[in-house]
């Protein structure tokens, strides 16, 4: 490491590409949002879709936590529908529920009406990122997308879904209907991340939430080949690929082609890596509810995931999924020094 850091040879990119590290690097899912107060102030009244579309807003929520907590990565703050509304779907965030879809997909004509992303329907995420790393310096920038098939699932349930029961019916019973909508998505989405490369993110991490309502052998046949054109074709920086749930597809997740795979809490980081193979880093995975324990219990679970996350090429210490809204800012705080103040093995 020579005296001047940039981005591209910070802690965290080096971590996601399995390269020695000074330490341990930590940022978290969901870490700008509704634990912060500062954020609650400048999102007063804004809605969230809005909210996306704001250059200089995006670039302030995203910076906060940088400046509270002093995390190893900021990630550009967005929602996983902000490309397919930019690409001319109804919906909008509903508080309280999530997105909500105005005409859900049903047929090859609902997929055909979804066109294709260009460039300038999301000039203002171009705009924001620019804004971002100008103002990052050394901390580096994770693009943000959600994946073909949690993006699908909104769209066919209409909304968020329990049992994701109308997306399993579809791919289940028009599979030729399911692979254009994932197809479709997948080009949506690609471009999304695309634009975020060109502007200047140092990484990116798509998000399949809903995948692990999946078995493998589903995953493989109706998801897999979608998101894996997505993370082949994305050229020049490292990718992460995070769901929840997905033990049972930890394996199959690993082939997908990113070079770090997120793991939720429910899965040892050293179990993990077994599944998904060798050469990945990964990241995780401290249950976000441990924020809510006392210290103590904290500080021991913190060691034992970076412990357990040793057995891999390389270690992005995170919780297993996004920070929840209660949580105390100041116990994010105390678990990045913690990891940054625990010498790294080599």
């Amino acid at each position: 490491m020579g005296a001047m850091t940039t981005a591209h040879d910070s802690a965290f990119v080096l971590a996601c590409l399995g390269k020695p590290v000074p330490h341990t690097p930590v940022w978290f899912m969901r870490q700008a949002g509704r634990s912060l107060p500062e954020y609650r102030k400048v999102r007063a009244g804004i809605p969230m879709l809005e909210s996306c579309r704001r250059p200089e807003l995006v670039a302030e929520i995203t910076l906060q936590p940088v400046r509270r907590y002093g995390v190893d990565a900021a990630i550009l703050y967005s929602d996983i529908v902000v490309p397919v509304a930019a690409a001319g779907v109804d919906l909008d965030i509903v508080p309280g529920t999530g997105p909500v879809v105005a005409e859900p997909v049903h047929t090859e004509a609902d997929v055909a009406r979804i066109r294709q992303l260009t460039p300038d329907d999301v000039s203002y995420v171009d705009q924001a990122v620019r804004l971002l790393v100008a103002e990052l310096g050394a901390t580096p920038l994770i693009g943000f997308a959600g994946a073909p098939f949690t993006l699908a699932s909104y769209l066919v349930e209409g909304g968020p879904s329990r049992t994701h029961a109308k997306t399993k019916a579809m791919m289940y019973g028009q599979p030729d209907v399911w692979h254009a909508l994932c197809t479709r998505l997948a080009d949506i989405t690609l471009e999304f991340l695309r634009v975020q490369i060109a502007a200047g993110v140092s990484a990116v991490q798509l998000f399949d939430s809903w995948a692990g309502a999946l078995s493998e052998a589903d995953y493989r046949r109706y998801v897999l080949p979608h998101s894996s054109r997505v993370l082949q074709k994305l050229q020049g920086v490292p990718r992460i690929h995070f769901g929840v749930g997905t033990a049972e597809l930890l394996t199959a997740m690993g082939e997908a082609g990113a070079d770090v795979v997120g793991v939720d809490w429910r899965t040892p980081l050293d179990v993990a890596t077994a599944r998904i193979g060798a050469g990945k880093a990964v990241q995780g995975n401290l249950d976000p509810c441990l924020m809510f324990a006392p210290w103590p219990v904290v500080e021991t679970e913190v060691r034992r995931v970076l412990a357990e996350g040793r057995a891999a090429p390389g270690h992005v210490f995170n919780l297993g999924h996004g920070v929840l809204p209660e949580t105390d800012p100041d116990m994010l705080a105390r678990v990045v020094d913690l990891v940054h103040s625990t010498v790294a093995q080599p």
